[in-house]
């Protein structure tokens, strides 16, 4: 997005048992708002992937997976808000188009699904 474009900005933890496993940040342009976007404002508790992949107008675009360390501000805002440590974390994002417009999702996989996988 260019600098001064306003979004919608949306941060969930995804919980098991309580503990956090994963951190999603999913911005949002004003534009993508409109039509049928506009569900998405809308969403309240319920997950954001529901809604996109319950809809066969919604494309996805390519994953880009990357390692991600404190030099990343995703990064230390999915270590901040829950107070988890441990690196390196692994995340990923993808943009979805509705419409034809754009919004960004992001997912880092917290250290708690980490030690659940290495069990």
């Amino acid at each position: 997005m260019r600098r001064g474009v306003t979004a919608w900005v949306r941060e969930v933890h995804l919980l098991a048992g309580g503990v956090p496993w994963v951190f999603a940040r999913t911005v949002i342009p004003r534009r993508t708002l409109r039509g049928h976007g506009r569900t998405l404002t809308g969403l309240g508790t319920r997950p954001l992937g529901a809604v996109l992949f319950a809809d066969p107008g919604v494309v996805r675009g390519p994953l880009q997976i990357a390692r991600l360390d404190l030099r990343c501000p995703l990064a230390r805002r999915a270590l901040d808000v829950r107070g988890a440590s441990g690196l390196p974390l692994w995340g990923r994002r993808s943009t979805f188009r509705i419409d034809g417009r754009p919004l960004l999702v992001c997912e880092v996989f917290l250290p708690a699904l980490a030690d659940v996988l290495q069990a």
